[in-house]
């Protein structure tokens, strides 16, 4: 809010234009575009603007889960800075991961009871798709730090509360972790509250690149390109670089294949049966070498010296029958965007291995995870395995039932009319 401005004025202001959005889907221009734009997405995601946000990991499988994160390792940190906030009797300090699970709520027995009956609590799902507008959620999908003021959220439910949250994310690759968020009250919607998390979320970070340039042997360059049009480059020493659409094909091609590829094989690789002069694909790899340097070899072209990619370290975690953990490490399906036949086939290859898992494998955790990316929403086999393998007290079992239910019905109607137009060209 700004400076001076009446937090109970404010908040009946914004009550009155969340009812009108309810109710008739206008949005009103005293909403902030930032709060305004959260709610279409809660809206399109949410049946109603009444519920509970699901709790979906609890006792030990919470355990498991949140001590194998990497945010594990920032915990102490955040409890240093804002542990004593968290303690006052007025705020709760909570961290989630890039899905929305929360990890940890901590603060005073009195608020913490107060925000268990919204079930703001470790192991609840706070993403937007299933807690609405909220800073936590709300942070992880615009990947920035927001503050939400009472009536801003879109579940009257939480609406009581204000929060500020930040982001975290992997020094090294960039890649999303989660977000650190102070909860309280109408007193936090101001703009050091914001500037809090922020710092906290930047000295986690630090405190992971600390961690990362720990003693060892060579490091590798790493290569992220799950998920994401266009890959990231970290080198050994943590300088970052974004590559254009071409260089991220060819540097994901010749990390699959470290034994090198002959300009004809690469080529065939990025524009399959595509006329190209040789003269083309020469001209990217030259400027490519001038960005990456002698990681770039020739006669054949391959990389020199270890490359890290995500897509690997998904592979090593299904080798091992990490299954939860190759989900944490698959940001999505391979440069999403890309034709090239060689990358096409690789995400194929990836997504296709680790949905195999998912499904083989029962776990209701990893079935969950896939059912609600965005890859995997419309899945309809991972969401009946879903269902059979949710125990009967599953508190989202009712949730799930209805999405596969709607699911079945549009795969029916699909084929209904599959088959009535291939009946029409018979006729004809």
């Amino acid at each position: 809010m700004a400076g001076g401005e009446d937090p109970g004025e404010r908040s009946r202001t914004v009550r009155g234009a969340h009812e009108e959005f309810v109710t008739g889907g206008r949005v009103s221009p005293r909403v902030r575009a930032v709060v305004a734009d959260s709610w279409r997405r809660s809206a399109a995601a949410l049946p109603a603007a009444d519920f509970l946000a699901p709790v979906e990991l609890a006792d030990a499988e919470l355990e498991e889960y949140r001590g194998a994160h990497p945010l594990a390792f920032v915990m102490p940190l955040f409890r240093e800075l804002l542990g004593t906030i968290a303690d006052d009797g007025a705020h709760l300090l909570a961290v989630c991961d890039a899905s929305g699970w929360m990890l940890w709520v901590e603060g005073h027995r009195g608020v913490r009871s107060r925000a268990e009956a919204m079930n703001f609590v470790a192991g609840a799902r706070w993403d937007e798709r299933h807690a609405g507008t909220n800073a936590p959620g709300t942070a992880l999908a615009l990947d920035h730090a927001v503050q939400i003021f009472a009536t801003e959220h879109y579940n009257r439910a939480v609406q009581p509360w204000t929060c500020a949250a930040a982001p975290v994310h992997d020094p090294r690759t960039g890649r999303l972790l989660g977000a650190v968020d102070l909860t309280g009250g109408d007193h936090l919607a101001a703009p050091h509250s914001l500037a809090l998390v922020r710092a906290t979320a930047l000295a986690a970070e630090a405190r992971l690149a600390e961690r990362d340039r720990g003693p060892g042997g060579v490091r590798a360059h790493e290569l992220t390109a799950l998920g994401q049009d266009e890959a990231m480059l970290t080198t050994p020493d943590g300088r970052r670089m974004h590559l254009g659409r071409r260089h991220s094909e060819i540097l994901v091609l010749l990390a699959g294949h470290p034994e090198g590829l002959t300009g004809d094989r690469l080529a065939a690789e990025l524009y399959g049966d595509r006329p190209v002069p040789p003269v083309t694909l020469r001209a990217e790899l030259s400027r490519l070498r001038r960005l990456v340097g002698p990681l770039l070899a020739s006669r054949p072209y391959r990389l020199c010296g270890p490359v890290e990619t995500d897509v690997a370290r998904v592979e090593r975690d299904l080798e091992a029958g990490d299954v939860r953990g190759a989900l944490r490490a698959y940001g999505g399906p391979l440069l999403p965007s890309s034709e090239a036949p060689g990358v096409c086939r690789a995400r194929r290859l990836a997504e296709g291995r680790l949905r195999r898992a998912v499904l083989s494998g029962g776990d209701a955790w990893a079935l969950q995870l896939w059912a609600d990316s965005r890859w995997g929403e419309e899945d309809l086999e991972v969401w009946e395995r879903l269902l059979a393998a949710l125990p009967a007290s599953a508190p989202q079992r009712a949730g799930v039932a209805a999405e596969a239910r709607r699911l079945r019905g549009t795969y029916a109607q699909g084929l209904r009319k599959g088959g009535a137009t291939l009946a029409q060209r018979r006729r004809h």
